[in-house]
């Protein structure tokens, strides 16, 4: 029965050239019927030699397709994706990944099963590259103390109802009912649009027996990139829309590097103020030793030690400085102001509702 619907899987690309074909390879050797899937590649205008890969497996495999995306950014890729879409499943699979041979059937079993609108599983990050900084860049994005509670990052036991999942598969008719993702969002769409989901009273499940791999940054100068444009990209969404567009683990590095500037600020014209800042500093650096240390034993190699703080400390900064530069481009637009007070209206009549 779960066999019987078709499954329409959009990849979204760019200049990926490196990794397409790892991802592709992935989706063919499911075990999904290939009568019941269609593969649609969105690819924005890849300057390497990505739509040439592309095209290599469009002429072999009839059920994978290459759409083009002129504004060469994911949420409307997704976007192209869907309107172009026949299935009545849409599944979401990053180029930059690849998925385990029972990855389809299982999505599509659980989806009906558990009766809810949007599954996923654990994404096992790897690095790009081998050496010790990539594995020292997954070590931090797979431990609680540097990605918080992102449970499909640093995976679950059992089946649990979560905030949001790596690409997700989704019913079709959750987007005739939510409408499509954000194009204003170069990142932070995938949450916003899981935020926008659960708020008209949708689901999402995560299955730790559903697994993807996920090919992150592996050099220091891209990862620190990243960090920085993850965290203005979790606070900058708050100009375009009415929610707040991540859960609460995203504003964390946001607020420790405030309570860093303002109690620093102060210092100068509050000298208790000092203490709050040094307080703050070393109870940041124990914690980061500490799981640091614990990372080098568990691996059993001391380079770990060397790394991981350093790797810490840019991912938690980085992201905290990004969000202080989101939030700055944030307070001066009127529309943030607007969408601020729906917000803490909408928050307040949740409230009110909870209480009663």
């Amino acid at each position: 029965m779960s066999n019987s619907w078709l499954v329409s899987i959009i990849s979204p690309c760019r200049n990926e050239e490196k990794f397409i074909g790892k991802c592709l390879d992935s989706l063919i050797a499911n075990d999904y019927p290939k009568d019941k899937m269609e593969v649609l590649v969105v690819d924005g205008m890849s300057e390497d030699g990505t739509r040439k890969v592309i095209g290599e497996y469009t002429k072999k495999y009839l059920f994978i397709k290459l759409l083009d995306n002129p504004k060469k950014i994911i949420p409307c890729a997704l976007n192209i994706g869907i309107k172009n879409a026949k299935g009545e499943i849409i599944l979401i699979m990053d180029a930059h990944s690849a998925c385990q041979n029972n990855y389809i059937s299982k999505c599509v079993k659980y989806l009906y099963e558990y009766n809810v609108d949007n599954v996923g599983g654990t994404m096992v990050t790897l690095p790009k590259t081998e050496g010790f900084m990539g594995k020292a860049i997954v070590k931090a994005l797979t431990s609680c103390f540097g990605v918080g509670n992102a449970d499909f990052r640093t995976g679950v036991n059992q089946p649990k109802e979560t905030d949001t999942v790596f690409g997700g598969c989704y019913r079709r008719e959750v987007f005739d009912k939510i409408g499509y993702f954000n194009e204003n969002l170069v990142s932070s769409y995938d949450m916003d649009f899981n935020i926008r989901l659960k708020k008209q009273g949708g689901k999402i499940m995560l299955f730790p027996d559903i697994i993807s791999y996920y090919y992150t940054r592996s050099d220091f100068k891209s990862f620190c990139k990243n960090n920085f444009r993850n965290g203005f990209w979790a606070i900058y969404p708050m100009k375009f829309v009415k929610n707040m567009p991540v859960s609460i683990r995203h504003l964390v590095p946001l607020l420790f590097i405030l309570s860093l500037m303002f109690s620093l600020l102060f210092s100068f014209f509050f000298h208790p103020a000092s203490r709050l800042f040094l307080f703050i500093i070393i109870s940041y650096a124990v914690a980061n030793i500490y799981f640091s240390t614990k990372i080098a034993l568990q691996q059993k190699n001391l380079t770990y030690l060397l790394l991981m703080p350093t790797v810490f400390a840019s991912l938690h900064f980085g992201y905290g400085l990004g969000s202080v530069l989101g939030l700055g481009k944030c307070v001066i637009s009127k529309q943030f102001w607007k969408n601020l007070r729906s917000i803490l209206k909408n928050r307040g009549m949740q409230n009110s509702c909870q209480r009663s």
